[in-house]
């Protein structure tokens, strides 16, 4: 089948088997290889990426449902100043955030700074707890998520 969406903010059209995931079709279709396909489960947080604006694993995704649809990896939020806040605020925090969790965890803090809520810091680390890989420690993610905030603060 045939479907059109908006990949990172461009108009895309390809051909995939219906029910091919969409993590799969980043990966094969488009060489976006940011998005990991690892549990197929949606458990891992490797394949994160924002579908309709809503952080979602995409290997649970069918290709069916692209159609209409705007996604949004790592590669494409990756030019935002979003993304930069998050990455500067790790940098800060001494987060060392591998290629495997990048996605996951850079998404999960987005969602955490675009809810505008004041959350604990048990709160912040709970958000992470979805990201099976433990490369960094909660405690620094949790200091990476507040500089970032602070940084965000500071510029509004």
């Amino acid at each position: 089948m045939t479907v059109s969406f908006i990949l990172n903010n461009e108009n895309v059209v390809t051909k995939v088997d219906p029910n091919q995931r969409l993590a799969d079709v980043l990966r094969e279709e488009f060489g976006l290889t940011g998005t990991k396909s690892a549990c197929h489960s949606g458990h891992c947080g490797a394949c994160i990426v924002l579908f309709n604006n809503t952080i979602s694993p995409s290997c649970l995704i069918p290709a069916f449902r692209l159609g209409g649809s705007t996604v949004v990896t790592i590669e494409g939020f990756a030019q935002s100043e979003e993304y930069q806040d998050i990455v500067r605020g790790f940098d800060e925090a001494g987060a060392d955030v591998c290629d495997y969790c990048r996605a996951g965890k850079i998404f999960i803090g987005t969602s955490i700074l675009r809810s505008k809520k004041i959350l604990s810091r048990e709160e912040i680390a709970a958000a992470f707890n979805s990201i099976k890989c433990r490369c960094t420690d909660s405690e620094t993610l949790v200091n990476g998520i507040l500089a970032a905030r602070r940084r965000i603060n500071e510029r509004e």
